[in-house]
């Protein structure tokens, strides 16, 4: 997957858990734990740009030839981003269908 097609995703995951978090009422503030869906979600995506961005940081490494980094470690923390952003994917997939079908509810 391009890397501009999964910035979009993340960029479009972000603004959509911050409509989230103000629709709750409540905005994030440091320190403080998580509780509700917009705090989770927040969570999630932060976490899914940290399994990506350590296994592009780790690839980098194994192409400069830093010791210590092998092949499979490096492949094998490819696929957990890899899997990590196509599960935030769906869940975005879903957010959206769900919140269209709320909208075109009739009152």
């Amino acid at each position: 997957m391009a890397t501009s097609a999964m910035q979009s995703a993340f960029t479009q995951m972000e603004v959509l858990s911050h409509q989230a978090s103000q629709i709750g009422g409540r905005q994030q503030h440091a320190g403080e734990p998580d509780s509700g869906f917009a705090d989770a979600l927040v969570s999630s995506i932060r976490r899914i740009n940290e399994l990506k961005v350590n296994a592009d940081a780790q690839a980098q490494a194994f192409q400069v030839g830093v010791p210590g980094v092998e092949l499979n470690d490096v492949m094998v923390n490819m696929q957990k981003a890899s899997l990590a952003f196509q599960m935030g994917q769906q869940v975005r997939n879903r957010l959206i269908s769900a919140y269209h079908d709320v909208m075109n509810m009739q009152v």
